[in-house]
């Protein structure tokens, strides 16, 4: 097997570290399904992305994204660091400003604003569907809810591309501050067949107006430093609840900090399409070597 270059990211970064690691491998086309996955638990990274030739004419590579346990169809924040990846190797060019990724949730698009280290690249969401709203909407969420004052919006069960419960909290202070019990978000997660729960709260801040923090207790994760997919769905949400508010046509959000992390993210909402994404930064950049021992 020959050398394949590699590459780690540290995905919607505010400041170095801040943000959400991302395994990349560029040339791994002959690799089989199998082979990809055992790669991937190697890395033990939230997902592991491989960037390969695109099968559709309209797209400009096709990516398969892999956690250490399975190959999901779509995420968001390894579709950002991915397309970051296909634009610093050289291996896509924009056409009209836009990047198209081929993967398991169709052809979308990416939007490429600006270049080098202040680049910011935003995905459009595949779309939405609130599925149910309301505390009782589901027997568990208020088990998974406890200790929160929430905010205005109703919590809601909300698709597209993942599956999320989405609960809007009073204020920032106490979204911060706030000691979830892990349990019973994975026991809704599971009995839900969700990713888990994310919640948020406005903000009076200048930097950002939304305060995020998500829990896929669903693929095994305590907390996430940084969602795409998550915040895509709370953009699309707060956008049809609120058509006339303060955030409908977009908005920056702070993630990650109760983690040790600092992650910001940009939400763009024009009409029915949202667009979420922020800035990538390549870590690391090397030669993966990975061929049986003998």
């Amino acid at each position: 097997m020959i050398s394949l270059r590699y590459l780690h990211l540290d995905v919607f970064a505010a400041t170095l570290g801040g943000g959400n690691h991302l395994g990349v491998v560029i040339g791994a086309a002959d690799w089989s399904a199998d082979e990809m996955q055992r790669f991937a638990r190697w890395t033990a990274l939230v997902e592991t992305t491989f960037l390969l030739p695109a099968n559709d004419p309209k797209a400009s590579y096709r990516l398969r994204i892999f956690t250490p346990h399975k190959e999901i169809p779509f995420a968001g924040h390894p579709s950002i660091g991915s397309a970051h990846a296909a634009l610093e190797c050289g291996t896509a060019e924009p056409r009209d400003g836009l990047l198209w990724q081929e993967c398991g949730a169709g052809v979308l698009p990416i939007r490429v604003e600006g270049s080098g280290a202040s680049r910011e690249l935003l995905l459009k969401s595949p779309g939405e569907r609130v599925v149910k709203t309301g505390l009782d909407a589901h027997s568990m969420l208020p088990a998974a809810l406890a200790g929160i004052d929430l905010g205005v919006l109703p919590p809601a069960l909300v698709d597209g591309g993942r599956r999320w419960w989405l609960a809007e909290v009073l204020d920032e202070a106490s979204l911060r501050a706030w000691k979830p019990d892990h349990k019973a978000i994975g026991a809704l997660a599971q009995a839900s067949d969700s990713m888990g729960l994310c919640v948020f709260a406005r903000s009076a801040g200048t930097d950002y107006q939304l305060v995020v923090r998500a829990f896929p207790a669903g693929v095994g994760i305590v907390e996430d430093p940084a969602s795409g997919a998550a915040n895509g769905l709370i953009a699309a949400y707060i956008a049809r609840a609120e058509p006339d508010g303060a955030l409908a046509h977009g908005y920056h959000v702070s993630q990650g900090r109760e983690m040790g992390h600092d992650a910001r993210l940009i939400a763009r909402i024009e009409g029915d399409a949202v667009w979420t994404g922020g800035r990538s930064h390549i870590v690391i950049d090397g030669t993966l070597d990975w061929r049986p021992l003998g």
